[in-house]
């Protein structure tokens, strides 16, 4: 029979967890919306596919995977090109792009991520992750779209609820303690949707009007080879980001993932959740680095969480009425929280460059740092029609081949 202190920890980790998915929902059903796929079955594969990843790792290493961000551009051109089935099977392909790397690992040992992604590239890299999304939180903020295109909201009492939801946030974590602080973020949303309803932002229509229960629309993959060539070269930028992902949560939590359980089985782990994804109907996954943000500042290290936010997020996908009601949250609340979000993960990738003593001051490693930061907030994009690769993933890339190419002893000056 379960103790009090054990029903305790039982609805703590519950609460905690629906905080972590609440950090991650806009994002996660974003990219559905974007891409024309459904966001009920992106949240339930991002349940699922969190579970998967978790199975594979052996519960260890408390991060939440979701819709990624790096695959839209080649979605929305796949199902404007062969439709939804076709796409979904380069998705699929994609996803067994982590699986060889994962073997390569297995086969070659850690040794080889070492050499290939030392922190002189992965410390800028994260740094990108956070401040390359950095526009993104402003406009949620200012009440415009995630993409600025669009404004929801007057950017007036916008700003006052992004302030709202910042500050008690901030203030929670600074000076809450116990449950105060594990739930601060999920303590600014609700700041800042109170605001939201003295202007008059909030409408419950929605939620009044979708079924309690329905079952997500899923959609099968229909082998398409120009969709999987198109596709799967893809797969590598964010198989980087992944890399960059492990290394910010082993610094949050003080332990080295990459060694324990393997960074062979979180890539094993990552690819299965994509594929598992593109199988009925999803966007492939991937680490959420706003989670990892969650995670840094609410200190909540137990992968047990991420469990509830697993199982959170699979519940949701079958309610309509549950979704409809996160749906409701207004975006210059979710904007006030990202700015702190983003910034933390930024805040991770310096401290990446700073512990293992990376001297900024050898021009090698000036040029290397310098490119990867001007590429990756810079938005850079290269590429030809139908396949691009930009921002993060091309900050990646350009890292890790200046690095490989860069020589290592650098000729003294005669003077």
């Amino acid at each position: 029979m379960a103790t009090e202190t054990e029903t305790i920890n039982f609805f703590r980790q519950a609460l905690i967890g629906m905080q972590m998915l609440c950090v991650a929902f806009g994002a996660l059903v974003l990219v559905p919306i974007l891409t024309g796929l459904s966001p009920s079955v992106a949240l339930f594969t991002a349940g699922v596919g969190t579970l998967i990843f978790q199975v594979v790792t052996g519960r260890k290493v408390p991060i939440f995977l979701a819709s990624s961000f790096a695959f839209i551009a080649p979605i929305i051109y796949g199902v404007q090109t062969w439709g939804i089935p076709a796409t979904l099977s380069g998705l699929l392909a994609a996803g067994l792009v982590y699986l060889v790397l994962s073997g390569l690992i297995v086969l070659r040992g850690r040794s080889i991520v070492k050499k290939i992604l030392p922190p002189v590239v992965v410390g800028p890299v994260i740094m990108v992750i956070g401040l390359n999304l950095a526009p993104v939180a402003v406009h949620l903020a200012t009440g415009k779209t995630g993409d600025g295109t669009a404004v929801l909201v007057a950017q007036g009492p916008a700003l006052l609820i992004a302030f709202v939801s910042l500050v008690v946030t901030v203030f929670s974590v600074l000076l809450g303690k116990g449950m105060v602080r594990l739930l601060a973020i999920l303590i600014g949303i609700g700041a800042g949707y109170i605001v939201s309803l003295f202007f008059g932002l909030i409408d419950f229509t929605p939620v009044l009007k979708a079924p309690f229960f329905s079952i997500p629309e899923f959609v099968f993959p229909k082998l398409n080879w120009q969709a999987v060539l198109f596709i799967v070269p893809v797969a590598i930028a964010p198989a980087i980001e992944h890399v960059g992902d492990m290394l910010a949560i082993s610094h949050v939590v003080g332990k080295d993932f990459l060694e324990e359980p393997g960074l062979h089985r979180t890539l094993l782990g990552d690819g299965l959740a994509t594929s598992f994804a593109s199988m009925v109907g999803g966007p492939p996954n991937t680490t959420y680095s706003e989670v990892t943000g969650a995670v840094t500042l609410t200190r909540a290290f137990n992968p047990a969480i991420m469990t509830w936010a697993a199982l959170t997020a699979i519940v949701l996908s079958f309610s309509g009425t549950l979704g409809a009601l996160l749906g409701t949250i207004p975006t210059p609340v979710m904007g006030g929280i990202m700015t702190l979000l983003f910034g933390t993960i930024a805040t991770i990738g310096m401290n990446t460059l700073v512990r293992k003593g990376t001297d900024l001051g050898q021009p090698r490693n000036m040029v290397i740092v310098s490119l990867i930061l001007v590429f990756g907030i810079g938005d850079m994009a290269l590429g030809y029609a139908g396949f691009m690769v930009r921002g993060i993933g091309l900050a990646a890339i350009v890292g890790v081949v200046l690095n490989l190419l860069l020589p290592r002893k650098i000729i003294a000056d005669d003077r």
